[in-house]
């Protein structure tokens, strides 16, 4: 090749923040080396293979809830919602199911969802401490910054199991519930190939927590890992913008309302709209197949293509916005601005909830409590649930919030006093003991529990507003399970509903689950997306005097290399069309290698040159086995071509490459989980 060209370093190196001497970077896996053939080509166009499939079933699996819905593809307008669960609880929606697992204390799969919340709780206290109850663990994917797949969750007991093996436990279980049910409707269906699977994940989670995912539906045996194309990773807010398409005007709730003269909203007005949104959320809890438009629904006929809006799905962990466009009046979309968020759900206001006991019993007690009475806290944590949903900013009577007799009873053994003496001699107001067995919380005890939680969303939402490439937004669409909540319908209303129509569909807590059916059906209608990170490789350059730092400098047969130097892929934040696939063209150092490795890097900003810059890291791995070739017209001195493409416009990252010499693809994967 060429004096110019690039050349990579056999890239399986200890980590970039330690260079190695300056005579021997990269030399630790010379056997794996590979040098560029071709300048980087510009991205191609891959259109995607259609696939066979009878019937697509889609898993919202949730931090506080979840479930599954499905749909037949000669059938798409009609989305079956799973059954109802059995030990819902009253004036709770069961139609999806706490994401709460329980193993038995040898390990072995007992039972999810509301059967597994009833169960552990009915355990007498002392066994309960054996058992492995797990409960909100979607959060701790989310927060782990060194996700791998050996991470561990720490059950209610504080015994710790891999993370693998909860998630993996949880979506059999949901998988054994949708074949059951699919079979009952259709007793000839093979379940083998028939079934397109979709996992809904958030989507400001990085690469190595949508993998993890897909790890875990292998495991589960949703798919073989032979097939990946049969899984599909769902984006939660994508979803739910796919969804809202389809919506008629009566199924939609539009909080924005006429200003009085003295320009303020009026509070009558936006209370009725409320009592309108819990009225058609009951009715539709009570119909399981759901009929969407073939088209496009009333709304958005209204639209035209360049219109704008955010989609903010609020759910029980993660808070997660995107910006779409709308490109064309059939409506395909495209992503304005990479998906921002945080861990600011529902699940915050528990945590105030906890702090708060904290506050009036002692934190030490609460945690003794917790490790010794597990299955009462999360009755507890229950009681709190239901009082949460019922929370409104013009509420004027008290919330109760029910104490289990055992945490009365356990805290005058542990503390030798009454719940109500410690509840008055504590520094907390608007909280009271009634005498029937409650905390009697006052409205403002429950605003201040929201608070926090409710104004970072509203910061955030008013950050994505601020940028210069989210102007003219005609709607502000909000879903989610916590978009269900009064409090923050009000709170996003008043600070947004000057500038935006903020809308909220009737079944807002099943959105994203029904979008995620839809997307499954037709993985083309969101067509351009945002990269969230910057990625490239690390390659060998020639090394130019005064351009490049002497620390860089390799002398390798005779030839001065700067090491260390990141050649991208693609940009954080660039657009990126579905299928879009940029390639590069490398070979072999050695004659008769037999394995390649490229590491990938990423990194959150633009300006980067070296992969030893801070904020780079390494995110993953392609390795590439090749073949022996034993053919008398390829004389073995030739270098092999190896063509590696990576495609970037879906929801995951894709790797493929190809053995020039032989047309043969080449096993390439990328695993973001090992490093």
């Amino acid at each position: 090749s060429n004096p110019d060209s690039v050349c990579l370093p056999g890239t399986n190196r200890e980590s970039s923040r330690t260079p190695s001497p300056p005579s021997s970077p990269g030399m630790h896996h010379e056997s794996f080396s590979i040098a560029p053939l071709t300048p980087s080509q510009s991205p191609v166009s891959r259109t995607q293979r259609p696939t066979s499939f009878s019937v697509v079933v889609a898993i919202d699996f949730g931090t506080t809830s979840s479930g599954y819905a499905f749909s037949f593809s000669n059938d798409p307008e009609a989305i079956h919602m799973m059954r109802k669960w059995e030990g819902g609880d009253p004036g709770v929606a069961n139609q999806k199911t706490p994401t709460s697992l329980l193993l038995t204390p040898e390990g072995a799969f007992h039972s999810f969802g509301y059967t597994a919340r009833d169960y552990y709780h009915d355990l007498d206290p002392e066994e309960a401490q054996d058992w492995l109850y797990f409960e909100k663990f979607k959060m701790k994917i989310h927060s782990t910054s060194d996700l791998t797949m050996k991470t561990e969750l720490e059950a209610v007991n504080g015994k710790k199991v891999q993370a693998l093996e909860v998630f993996a436990h949880a979506l059999r279980f949901f998988k054994q519930h949708a074949v059951q049910e699919l079979k009952d409707q259709c007793p000839s269906l093979q379940e083998k190939d028939a079934i397109r699977w979709v996992i809904t994940v958030p989507a400001i989670w990085k690469q190595p927590a949508k993998q993890f995912m897909r790890e875990a539906a292998y495991k589960a045996g949703l798919v073989s890992p032979a097939n990946p194309e049969q899984l599909l990773i769902a984006l939660e807010p994508e979803a739910a913008s796919i969804y809202c398409r389809k919506l008629r005007l009566n199924q939609l709730i539009d909080l924005s309302c006429k200003p009085v003269a003295n320009g303020l909203a009026s509070e009558l007005s936006i209370n009725s709209s409320f009592r309108q949104a819990r009225e058609q959320l009951r009715r539709s809890r009570h119909s399981r197949t759901f009929l969407v438009e073939s088209g496009v629904g009333e709304l958005w006929s209204e639209m035209q293509a360049g219109d704008r809006y955010i989609v903010a799905d609020c759910g029980g962990g993660t808070v997660d916005l995107t910006v779409h466009q709308i490109e064309q009046p059939q409506g395909t979309l495209k992503e304005l601005y990479k998906a921002s968020g945080g861990p600011y759900g529902a699940v915050g206001v528990d945590l105030a909830f906890e702090t708060l006991l904290g506050q009036i019993f002692g934190e030490d007690f609460i945690a003794t409590f917790k490790a010794k009475r597990p299955a009462a806290w999360v009755d507890l944590t229950i009681a709190f649930e239901a009082r949460k949903r019922a929370a409104a900013p013009f509420r004027s009577n008290p919330l109760n919030v029910s104490l289990p007799f055992s945490f009365i009873d356990f805290y005058r053994r542990h503390r030798g006093q009454n719940v109500e003496t410690a509840l008055k001699r504590s520094s907390v107001n608007f909280v009271k003991w009634s005498s029937q067995g409650m905390l009697r919380m006052s409205s403002e005890a429950m605003n201040d529990l929201f608070q926090p939680t409710v104004s970072q969303i509203i910061r955030h939402i008013d950050d994505l507003l601020k940028k210069p490439d989210v102007k003219g937004i005609k709607f502000l669409f909000l879903v989610g399970g916590f978009a269900e909540s009064a409090m923050l319908q009000h709170a996003v209303q008043s600070a947004f509903g000057s500038l935006c129509r903020v809308i909220i569909p009737q079944d807002v807590g099943l959105t994203i689950l029904k979008g995620a059916v839809l997307f499954g059906l037709d993985p083309t209608i969101v067509r351009v997306r945002r990269s969230p990170l910057t990625y490239g490789v690390g390659v060998l350059n020639k090394f130019v005097e005064g351009k490049h730092p002497k620390e860089k400098l390799l002398v390798k047969e005779g030839k001065n290399w700067c090491t260390d130097i990141f050649e991208k892929f693609v940009s954080v934040d660039q657009s990126v069309a579905l299928g879009e696939v940029v390639q590069r063209s490398y070979c072999p150092a050695r004659v008769g290698q037999r394995k390649i490795i490229i590491n990938i890097y990423c990194c959150a900003t633009d300006d980067v040159v070296y992969i030893t810059d801070p904020g780079v890291r390494k995110c993953g791995t392609i390795s590439l086995e090749l073949d022996e070739v034993d053919e008398p017209s390829c004389p073995k001195s030739r270098r092999r071509e190896i063509r590696a493409s990576m495609q970037f416009g879906d929801t995951e990252l894709k790797v493929a490459a190809m053995d020039v010499r032989t047309s043969k693809t080449v096993r390439a994967t990328i695993d973001f989980l090992s490093n």
